[in-house]
């Protein structure tokens, strides 16, 4: 029973910060621009484009992260408050100007899943220095199940993009989104302050 409680609270732990990164709400208003002259059948291409694109990313940092930080000589202490603020500033712009990235590309509509949809709009900065964090704290198949449970829902909301901007509304979405972004802020404080302990401690 211990060991399920600790499960939970460790999916948790991993899946409100990848959620809060991913902010998949902040992005529907992006794709319905984008894809705005696309036949339906098009613009379902596109959003598998874009979730197969996070989601190679994504596991191919996770593959990876440890040995980048064996690498670059670094520890976790150290990529808690680098990737804290990395965090924090990307929260803070998108509060304050409401661009956490810019999503304009010079690309062909063909590749509009790819860049910017893919990355850096679903899967950016946010989450990949989130998923880093993660894998040197947690279980590696808990951070996994939790992004690609992420993955998961922002598939369904981007799907049914117009639906849940219909029904949100304009200002819902934008709202919606910045309270993401604040969350976002306050993991990333929580970051920086746990990586400085571990540092002095």
């Amino acid at each position: 029973m211990d060991r399920f409680l600790q499960i939970l609270q460790e999916f948790g732990l991993t899946f409100v910060p990848l959620f809060v990164a991913m902010d998949a709400i902040g992005v529907l208003p992006i794709l319905i621009s984008v894809t705005q002259d696309m036949k339906a059948a098009e613009r379902k291409k596109t959003i598998l484009y874009a979730v197969l694109t996070a989601l190679i990313l994504g596991l191919a940092f996770v593959a990876v992260g440890k040995g980048i930080f064996v690498f670059l000589g670094i520890d976790v202490a150290d990529f808690l408050v680098g990737g804290g603020l990395i965090l924090f500033l990307l929260a803070a712009k998108d509060l304050i100007t409401g661009k956490m990235i810019e999503a304009q590309a010079s690309v062909g509509s063909d590749m509009v899943g790819v860049v910017p949809l893919g990355t850096p709009l679903v899967v950016g900065p946010a989450v990949l220095t989130t998923l880093l964090i993660l894998i040197d704290q947690y279980n590696l198949a808990i951070v996994i199940i939790s992004f690609m449970l992420n993955l998961a829902i922002a598939w369904v909301l981007l799907a049914q993009a117009n639906r849940v901007v219909a029904f949100l509304g304009q200002g819902g979405v934008r709202a919606t989104s910045k309270v993401v972004s604040l969350f976002l802020a306050a993991i990333a404080i929580k970051m920086v302050r746990q990586g400085i302990l571990a540092i002095v401690g």
